[in-house]
């Protein structure tokens, strides 16, 4: 992995905001002002939520990683993972990784500061390559953490993994329909895509 910021927070921000204006940072926050370039996969299939065995974790990465592949092959990308707190300091970087902290949200502002809620951000940049994740997605399908985002350095594609599936934001919705259209056995049969 390579350092993402120095004095490159800033610029994050600035790109962030440009191609995603007016929602912040945070996977489920962007599919209603986005539903135009958004698509949801589910991991399993039949649409099951949490894989049992092996053999379900390994479909469940396969159809994570053949979609980021789709969306990153040969490029590099952030990876951006929140940790949420009731404390606006910034919780400390896990030592080893290089991992920086980018920005903090204000989620739940109560007139209580010991009910206020904020997301703190954190993010890495690597060089995609099939698997390097594994690990964070695993972790995701069993619902040990969420909010993550992966993006290329340009922040026009996001990859958002849960519990259960992937939601992702493409540059147009010409994009969109042919990537859905790549894997419709994966996609949901809600009307509304969910």
């Amino acid at each position: 992995m390579r350092r993402v910021f120095g004095d490159g927070r800033a610029d994050l921000t600035e790109l962030w905001q440009r191609r995603w204006p007016g929602c912040p940072p945070v996977g489920y926050k962007l599919r209603d002002p986005y539903r135009s370039v958004w698509v949801r996969f589910h991991s399993l299939p039949e649409s099951k939520r949490y894989p049992e065995d092996e053999s379900e974790y390994i479909v469940v990465l396969e159809r994570y990683n053949t979609v980021l592949d789709e969306l990153f092959a040969g490029a590099d990308v952030y990876v951006i993972t929140p940790t949420w707190t009731t404390e606006a300091e910034v919780p400390s970087v896990k030592s080893g990784t290089e991992t920086e902290y980018w920005q903090s949200l204000l989620v739940v502002d109560d007139p209580d500061p010991e009910f206020r809620t904020y997301c703190h951000l954190f993010t890495a940049r690597r060089p995609w390559q099939r698997g390097c994740v594994d690990d964070l997605l695993r972790d995701t399908a069993d619902d040990k953490v969420a909010g993550i985002l992966i993006t290329d350095t340009r922040m026009q594609r996001i990859h958002h993994p849960y519990d259960g599936g992937a939601d992702v934001f493409l540059t147009t919705s010409d994009e969109r329909d042919q990537m859905r259209d790549r894997h419709v056995d994966w996609l949901s049969s809600h009307p509304a895509g969910l």
